[in-house]
């Protein structure tokens, strides 16, 4: 029941202690649970922009829904996804695949092959929607990891997509950010939805259960 306790425990924080750091070993395990989380064939389509740099901060504040918060916490993760699907990005993350599991390259050529066909028939736009999607599963384990270490965070996606990636050089980069994740110390009292109990649909309304 570990992990459930710390998901009630959790909540979207909307103040924080901007005198409260992260030790940098509690960081890298939430980064480390993003690095881990599964994706759509393996091939781990976003990266991971740790903003701990609070000038950085400051100019990521324009077109944020809390910019408080923002400029309070501790450290603003990116979450940034590849901008399309190559050839060449498929083909790197199976040859590291294969050069890590000591097999020999172009092991799953028919798979990749198939890859690359259906992702090239993609618009550029739905390929980056399918790889933003991918980056979903890893900031819900990123956050699960936050508050197994009871460390308040808020992911967000109310902030100037634009902004952030003209900010960090994402489009040379071939990335494009997709969400936001906060971490810090809840300053309490300020952080009002802390205060309150949490408040979910009934087992009955969002769970269907076919025996």
């Amino acid at each position: 029941m570990a992990l459930l306790d710390d998901l009630v425990w959790r909540h979207a924080t909307k103040a924080y202690d901007p005198t409260k750091k992260l030790r940098e070993e509690d960081l890298m395990k939430i980064v480390e649970a993003a690095r881990l989380a599964p994706t759509s064939s393996g091939l781990q389509q976003f990266r991971l922009i740790v903003v701990g740099n609070q000038e950085l901060k400051e100019k990521m504040v324009e077109g944020a829904l809390n910019p408080d918060c923002m400029r309070e916490c501790s450290h603003v993760i990116v979450f940034a996804a590849w901008d399309e699907y190559t050839p060449e990005r498929i083909d790197e993350i199976y040859d590291l695949t294969t050069d890590e599991r000591g097999l020999v390259r172009g092991r799953f050529k028919r798979y990749t092959d198939m890859l690359k066909e259906t992702f090239g028939k993609m618009p550029k736009e739905e390929q980056f929607q399918h790889a933003a999607n991918q980056s979903f599963i890893a900031l819900g384990l990123a956050l699960a990891q936050a508050a197994e270490l009871k460390i308040d965070s808020t992911p967000i996606g109310g902030f100037d997509p634009k902004l952030v990636d003209e900010l960090l050089g994402l489009r040379e980069k071939g990335l494009r950010s997709v969400s936001l994740l906060y971490l810090g110390y809840a300053d309490p009292e300020r952080d009002w939805l802390g205060k309150m109990k949490k408040v979910r649909n009934s087992m009955e309304e969002f769970a269907t259960f076919i025996k």
